[in-house]
């Protein structure tokens, strides 16, 4: 027989086996049964009503999901997100004001088959002197940035073979030091044209 108090009954486990009755003191309140605890402000907005003061729920009117009435669209969006918006739109309305652009039928531009292939020495693809073409202009500069770039690009590579952080160069590293005289050439060519 059972000592005198209060017991919880023993129960089944959902595969098939049986806990034990146990013994509880007075005044024992089930884990689950417990109240979960809550501060005074989570208390506060549950009992703050959704609604505005004296609407009821059965007249409120249907709302779509988004951000409230009267606030503009960006508003509630993070900085990163209200730039991609303004690009999006922007592109958007440059599609809209550009006609569509007509296809060479051969798929060569004009641009293109006056270029040549070749700059002095076989370096790569400078074009020729165009006396005030935009398309030339903006091929010339973009392959002075690019001369630039590949300068940078040697310089770094000396300083580092001086300094002895790179004890065994390539055979690539060696032939981009030996471009650096036609690369500087081919340079001081393109921004003498400007």
């Amino acid at each position: 027989l059972c000592p005198p108090g209060r017991y919880i009954p023993s129960t089944q486990r959902p595969d098939g086996t049986w806990r034990k009755q146990r013994r509880v003191k007075e005044g024992y309140v089930p884990q689950e049964e417990v109240p979960v605890y809550e501060n005074k402000y989570v208390k506060f907005f549950r009992s703050k009503p959704e609604l505005p003061p004296g609407l009821s729920p059965d007249t409120a009117p249907a709302r779509p999901p988004g951000p409230p009435q009267g606030i503009p669209p960006e508003q509630g969006l993070s900085k990163a997100a209200r730039r991609n918006l303004k690009r999006k739109e922007k592109r958007r309305q440059q599609q809209e004001k550009a006609p569509e652009q007509p296809q060479d039928t051969d798929g060569l531009s004009p641009a293109l088959e006056k270029m040549s292939l070749t700059g002095p020495g076989g370096t790569g693809g400078a074009p020729p002197a165009q006396g005030g073409d935009s398309a030339g202009n903006s091929e010339r500069s973009r392959r002075i940035k690019s001369l630039r770039k590949k300068l940078r690009q040697v310089e770094e590579l000396r300083r580092r073979l001086e300094a002895g952080g790179l004890p065994q160069p390539t055979q690539e590293q060696l032939e981009k030091l030996g471009r650096r005289k036609a690369l500087e050439d081919e340079l001081r060519g393109l921004e003498s044209d400007l």
